[in-house]
């Protein structure tokens, strides 16, 4: 079979959805970013966006719920200097094109950032394939659906006789999205999106605990097979259980030894979000001014990667047009760089980084992560567990919240254990890391050869909208962390 250029069979896709069914063509595009450009603007663009969804959710061994949503329309954004000017529509015609565009400069002559909602390009994105161009929703039909949640339900309850209940859900999306920027810019992407989850709870004795599993990626449904099900059955049953044996943490100043994959979101939270670029502009970021300057011990470098295959923080293109790149953070514990959008690269001197990212056609885009994760390192990691004297080793996370400015953090962990002597003794519940972010990577001391990214369930949210991201670390040993504890 003869295949198509990535590029060309992406536009031929977004064309088809989202220009041709409206009488829309290239030239129509042109014209409203030239009506745009009549007064004055550093940056123009029009964003497109098709996006159909679906998702179940089975719980005591019933598919209680169904849900399917189509979404379209379109982002008209004007930006000068520091003013954002903006407008959308989920009617895509001329008319809404030239309203919106009509809008956004007389939002932009007012001289003030405002958001609003009204009723021949040519030189193409660079080309890729990072993830298959498919809709994972049609990879399988609904009886095959309701049948891979009941078997998740079916494994888990077989796996031990005190599991008392089982949710599961599963989640697909397939989005299309078309960008067009002045200066001839023209980016397409057909993006894929599903996640397998599963939330198991176990009694004893009276005794209720939680264990959660799962993962997903730009990939269709098949990927979920039969051992990777397994998997995550296994990982959730395993944590539920543990938990049952769990007593209160204990608090104070410790040695904590943090797992690989998911507890890269403490990272994430704690030192990515102060990496991009609109807060070191605007100096509200503990990180501001340190670019060249050590942040972090020896040893530790961290990246955003948006081009990692199948990964549920990768992207083609970002919501900019821009094409992803893996972006060096910290390199052997010096800042080298910020992840930027156009508008605050272009504001602070530098090149974007493919970090422009929206929730949909009617969000601005801003710096944002894609799959940030550190490196891993030279040491074994049960070298690392039997280095703690007494401390904490936690290898699963649920919440948390950091303030950019001053770089604090506060995390509970949902799976932990007590250390003493390098030996494991039991695991404990109600455990939260307080530390400030900045500290933290300077108090690193052991870093793991066993880096790993998560399963594929990351969602990061910032003024108000939510992406698809991904995290990841290895193994890595934090001398004198703050632990707050239940003990």
């Amino acid at each position: 079979m003869i295949s198509r250029e990535p590029t060309i069979e992406r536009l031929a896709t977004a064309r088809a959805l989202l220009l041709e069914p409206f009488g829309l063509d290239e030239a129509h595009l042109h014209r409203v970013l030239a009506h745009i450009a009549e007064h004055r603007v550093d940056e123009a663009d029009l964003y497109f966006q098709y996006t159909r969804a679906e998702g179940w959710s089975l719980e005591e061994g019933i598919v209680k719920t169904g849900s399917f949503s189509i979404d379209q329309g379109v982002g008209v954004r004007a930006v000068s200097g520091e003013k954002t000017a903006f407008a959308y529509s989920d009617d895509i015609s001329l008319d809404s094109l030239m309203d919106a565009a009509r809008t956004v400069r007389s939002i932009g002559v007012q001289g003030q950032s405002r958001r609003a909602k009204v009723g021949a390009t040519s030189k193409l994105a660079t080309s890729r394939r990072l993830y298959p161009q498919l809709d994972p929703i049609a990879t399988l039909d609904s009886t095959a659906k309701v049948k891979l949640l009941e078997d998740v339900e079916q494994r888990a309850r077989a796996k031990d006789p005190r599991i008392v209940q089982v949710m599961a859900g599963l989640a697909m999306e397939y989005d299309v999205v078309l960008v067009a920027r002045r200066g001839g810019v023209l980016a397409a992407d057909v993006r894929p999106l599903v996640r397998l989850s599963l939330t198991v709870i176990a009694e004893q004795n009276g005794r209720r605990e939680v264990g959660s599993a799962g993962g997903g990626g730009r990939f269709g449904l098949d990927h979920f097979d039969d051992a990777l099900v397994q998997d995550y059955v296994d990982h959730a049953v395993h944590a539920a259980l543990t938990n049952l044996d769990s007593r209160p943490a204990p608090a104070g100043e410790l040695t904590v030894v943090l797992g690989p994959g998911w507890p890269g979101v403490l990272l994430h939270e704690a030192i990515g979000h102060g990496l991009e670029g609109d807060f070191n502009r605007k100096g509200a970021s503990a990180f501001t001014g340190m670019i060249g300057k050590r942040v972090a011990a020896k040893g530790v470098t961290v990246l955003d990667d948006g081009t990692l295959a199948d990964r549920r923080g990768s992207l083609n293109v970002d919501d900019e047009g821009n094409v992803t790149q893996a972006n060096v953070l910290i390199e052997d514990g010096i800042l080298r760089g910020y992840m930027q959008d156009s508008m605050n690269a272009r504001l602070m001197g530098v090149k974007p980084t493919g970090n422009g990212r929206r929730e949909s056609y009617a969000h601005v885009p801003m710096p944002r992560m894609t799959n940030t994760y550190m490196l891993g390192g030279d040491k074994d990691p049960a070298e690392i567990v039997a280095s703690i004297k007494k401390g904490l080793y936690a290898t699963n996370f649920g919440g948390g919240q950091v303030d950019i400015t001053s770089g604090k953090f506060t995390f509970s962990a949902s799976e932990a254990y007590w250390v003493e002597n390098g030996k494991i003794l039991y695991p404990v519940k109600g455990a939260t890391l307080v530390g400030n972010g900045p500290e933290a990577l300077k108090r690193i001391t052991m870093i793991g050869n066993d880096m790993s990214l998560d399963t594929g369930v990351g969602t990061c949210g910032k003024e108000g909208q939510s992406v698809p991201v991904g995290v990841g670390q290895p193994t890595l040993r934090i001398d004198g962390m703050t632990v707050g504890g239940t003990a």
